[in-house]
């Protein structure tokens, strides 16, 4: 063998090289096909999975859950079964509801001067975060809190600076894509929703220029707005009458832009309009009234069933229950004031609540004394 073919370098074929198949394109959410999305908040007792049961049985598409108790501080590092987690991710897809909105823990209070309760906060909301990436969420809702007092710059710079600290090291979306528009969440990954407030006491956010304030000062982080409507009724926003509500839409794409309001929580207040008290009524009862709730759910801005709505935005109900039925009722009427009409709405069961009749023990009805009519002589 001669010298020139044992030195000469082997040649290849590029075909034959090496190349890792690309990632496929993330599919849109389901639930961002422009349908309209109505839910309620439903309870977790016993099983997440219930909350998903509930939720289609009341006849919604959507929901809203507490990932724990609310009125509690969590167990550091407490995570969810990852079975259950498992099982009620696969239960959601199967049925089809979305947004899974997930409501953060009431003690949470992240403009808190108190130290001790601003680092328990920071902790809380960063379990909340992680049980919400264990769930599939699509969205947390999170009080901004009360400054007790002090000055309300500070305390924004304080919410800021907590979620910022909460969702340190928090992966939102998939590891080799960089976060999208927010105003475009069709393709997936946790977002983080500031909620207005009614303005009681010294609590942050109940005008629309604060929660921009918020969301200017955590830049990185995929933050939006849930704006409850009871809420902005009680703080001053005159959404009970068709000019105020115009005003307020406008007030809130000035500030915030629509297009991180992902969710509305749409409940009637039970307080006058300016009232700062945070009281919740059903549907078409209260302050704010049925029609003004159907200006809401039809207006062009907000319906995501609109051509300048947005796809996947939900309306979520927090309403009381005060009698077995007055949830599925309430979702009922949703629908009927966002123009959808019966078949086309989901089913709900017959006589479902989340509330159960209260039932007669027939055991302790035996032992009660009959009444026998009086005799009267003459």
């Amino acid at each position: 063998m001669d010298e020139a073919s044992q030195t000469s370098a082997p040649v290849y074929d590029n075909e034959d090289e090496y190349r890792p198949a690309p990632e496929p394109e993330p599919q849109p959410l389901a639930w961002c096909d422009g349908s309209v999305r109505i839910g309620i908040h439903t309870s977790i007792a016993g099983d997440p999975a219930n909350a998903l049961e509930t939720a289609s049985k009341l006849g919604c598409n959507a929901l809203q859950i507490f990932s724990g108790s609310p009125r509690m501080w969590p167990r550091p590092g407490s995570r969810l079964n990852e079975t259950d987690a498992e099982r009620f991710r696969a239960r959601r897809a199967a049925l089809g509801l979305g947004p899974l909105v997930i409501h953060g823990n009431y003690l949470i209070n992240l403009a808190s001067p108190d130290l001790v309760t601003r680092a328990r906060s920071i902790q809380a909301l960063r379990n909340e975060l992680v049980r919400a990436l264990e769930l599939g969420a699509d969205f947390l809702v999170v009080h901004p809190g009360s400054g007790r007092g002090g000055d309300r710059a500070e305390a924004v710079r304080s919410v800021a600076e907590g979620l910022r600290q909460a969702a340190r090291g928090i992966r939102f979306h998939g590891k080799s894509r960089q976060p999208p528009e927010f105003s475009d969440f069709r393709w997936g990954g946790l977002r983080i929703l500031v909620e207005n407030t009614s303005g009681m006491g010294s609590s942050i956010g109940a005008r629309f220029e604060e929660l921009r304030e918020i969301l200017d000062q955590a830049p990185e982080l995929p933050l939006g707005v849930c704006l409850d409507t009871a809420h902005a009724f009680e703080a001053g926003y005159a959404i009970h009458t068709a000019a105020g509500l115009q005003e307020a839409i406008a007030a809130l794409d000035r500030t915030v832009t629509l297009g991180r309001v992902a969710v509305l929580h749409v409940n009637d207040s039970k307080t006058p309009f300016g009232s700062r008290l945070d009281r919740h009524e059903h549907i078409g009862r209260g302050k704010i009234g049925r029609e003004a709730f159907q200006r809401i759910l039809t207006h062009p801005r907000l319906c995501a069933a609109l051509a300048a709505g947005l796809p996947g935005r939900g309306f979520i109900l927090e309403t009381p229950i005060d009698a077995p039925g007055d949830d599925r009722r309430n979702v009922r009427l949703l629908w009927e004031l966002a123009g959808v009409k019966a078949k086309q709405a989901p089913r709900a069961a017959n006589g479902f609540s989340m509330m159960r009749a209260k039932r007669k023990n027939p055991k302790s009805a035996a032992k009660l004394p009959v009444k026998r009519p009086v005799r009267r002589k003459g």
